[in-house]
């Protein structure tokens, strides 16, 4: 699994030009599952997007409160295209990403863990499969990136295969 997590101040998601999930303080995690993953995938990445220490201290000192001791909110986006790759040419091939068909419920569940793990109304998700509008106030701009498959010495697990 991969997941863009991004300290917002606020973000949410429209569908046909109506919002149809918004948070205010929190993460915006945009979601990418592949083909090969498997439950510990999405157990470990839960674990470590509600325990990531992005936000400051009461004091303000930086990167030491989870979105949890922050009391955020989170807003998972699925987004397949998060396991594109350029082999040839410009055009990008997804044949790494999980098929739609297992993938909805795959990230469903995931969503669930979520929810489950911290607090069910804190976590709010998008469409899965439909054309969304993303708008993401980004805070910092406080950016990661997270893949439950890189090695742990890559610094751009995303690049292979890039040509």
């Amino acid at each position: 699994m991969r997941a863009v997590v991004q300290r917002v101040s606020s973000a949410s998601v429209s569908v046909a030009g109506q919002v149809v999930s918004q948070i205010r303080r929190g993460l915006c995690v945009l979601i990418g599952v592949s083909a090969d993953d498997q439950e510990a995938d999405m157990d470990s990445l839960a674990k470590k997007i509600l325990s990531l220490r992005l936000f400051p201290s009461d004091d303000d000192q930086q990167w030491k409160k989870s979105v949890v001791d922050a009391d955020g909110q989170v807003l998972c986006v699925s987004q397949f295209t998060l396991y594109g790759q350029l082999y040839k040419g410009s055009k990008p091939d997804f044949h790494l990403a999980m098929k739609s068909a297992t993938s909805k419920a795959f990230y469903e569940s995931f969503v669930s863990k979520l929810k489950t793990s911290y607090m069910a109304d804190k976590i709010q998700d998008g469409v899965f499969g439909a054309m969304m509008l993303v708008d993401i106030k980004n805070d910092g701009p406080v950016t990661i990136i997270l893949d439950t498959r890189a090695p742990k010495d890559a610094s751009l697990p995303w690049e292979e295969g890039f040509v």
